[in-house]
């Protein structure tokens, strides 16, 4: 790989350890306090006060939630972001800051994303401030990122991109130890929409199937032989997966429903088939049923478009990685078919997504994101923060 040019500040290590306890005393305070998606009120409030403390004139969002703050001056313009709303996930792990909120937890690590980008931000006010930062800074501190299609959208209409050259960002990766830092050039992470099949038809007895429309074989037609159709219709290289979440027909074992659903979701790793096959899904769903004689009507709810990472901007995350943890701190990372709304920035500017690791030292697994026991280790966010500080300055 070839490395980006240049080399970080000798101080930088020590502007970020400056805010190390304050930026785990902040991922503890928003841990207790979660908010879900465009409710991120008193998390953004938080912010915008800190960071008008360290001098700077933090904007909040139009949608009255998340905020965009630019550090420095210049032509060249690079952008953090961080995504900071919750889940509605019960948290499940004891602790002092555990969520106050029932029903609602960062179970998806986004406390610690905020956390390292309000770190990064101190100490890059703090270097600006000391004549060192030769380039503007934006942080994004982005509201709904787990609402379809995303708050990224909402940032990018308010002009959060406007003269950005590239923007970075990071997620936790409980299959990563802490100390390591996955990258990977290309696909990251996968397009991802929702699919919802409504069937509908007279409804009979099941012993004279031949005098109805027997919707439910029609339904088992659709969840069994869709996702076949698809997998022959796209490019097997673009990593397309439909898979059902939900099915429901029927109440009684003698009778034929006159009403039936599937729903799931269509993930993709390459932007163009994903396009194409969201818009083959209600043609193929119309001819896969024909022969039934029931009623179509399929919704395909459009996510996000896959991440998929700049090589240039991977450079710059290696080069950062490398100065500021050490060689033995980059790894490899899998692809993904989850869903990220940071791919709606990569569809406007170049940038990357990097993979923060988070299982405790010494552990060989640890729970999953999304999950009631996600625990991550919080020597992460101090790592998270001087990687993140260090993509801004080696850009």
């Amino acid at each position: 790989m070839t490395i980006a040019r240049g080399e970080l500040p000798a101080d930088v290590a020590n502007r970020v350890d400056q805010f190390r306890n304050e930026a785990i005393a902040v991922r503890r305070d928003l841990h207790a306090h979660p908010e879900l998606g465009w409710h991120e009120v008193r998390t953004t409030e938080l912010l915008q006060r800190r960071l008008t403390e360290a001098g700077l004139s933090p904007q909040v969002l139009p949608t009255g939630t998340g905020l965009i703050c630019d550090i420095g001056s210049g032509d060249t313009c690079v952008a953090l972001r961080a995504d900071i709303d919750a889940l509605p996930v019960r948290d499940g792990v004891p602790s002092p800051y555990r969520s106050t909120v029932e029903g609602v937890a960062h179970a998806c690590g986004h406390d610690v994303h905020t956390a390292a980008l309000l770190g990064a931000g101190l100490a890059l006010a703090g270097l600006a401030k000391d004549g060192g930062l030769d380039r503007r800074v934006r942080l994004i501190f982005q509201p709904a990122e787990e609402v379809i299609p995303g708050g990224a959208l909402g940032v990018i209409a308010a002009g959060g991109l406007e003269g950005v050259h590239r923007i970075y960002g990071l997620h936790c990766d409980p299959r990563l130890e802490v100390g390591q830092v996955g990258l990977r050039t290309g696909a990251l992470t996968a397009a991802s929409d929702r699919i919802l099949v409504r069937l509908s038809g007279p409804g009979g007895h099941t012993s004279r199937p031949h005098l109805t429309a027997d919707l439910v074989y029609a339904l088992s037609t659709v969840v069994t032989e869709l996702p076949a159709a698809l997998s022959r219709r796209v490019d097997p290289r673009a990593g397309l997966s439909l898979v059902w979440g939900r099915i429901t027909a029927g109440s009684a074992a003698n009778a034929i429903p006159s009403r039936g659903e599937a729903e799931g979701t269509l993930r993709c790793l390459d932007g163009d088939a994903w396009r194409t096959a969201a818009e083959m899904v209600p043609m193929l769903a119309d001819q896969l049923v024909a022969p039934y004689g029931v009623e179509v009507d399929t919704e395909v709810t459009h996510g996000v478009p896959p991440v998929v990472n700049d090589a240039g901007a991977i450079e710059v995350f290696h080069n950062a990685v490398v100065q500021t943890l050490g060689s033995e701190a980059v790894a490899a990372t899998d692809q993904s078919l989850g869903g990220e709304d940071f791919a709606w920035y990569l569809e406007h500017v170049p940038g990357a997504m990097a993979r923060l690791g988070v299982r405790p030292a010494g552990t060989d697994t640890a729970a999953d994101l999304h999950t009631s026991g996600f625990t991550p280790d919080e020597d992460a966010i101090a790592l998270g923060t001087k990687v993140l500080t260090g993509c801004a300055l080696l850009d």
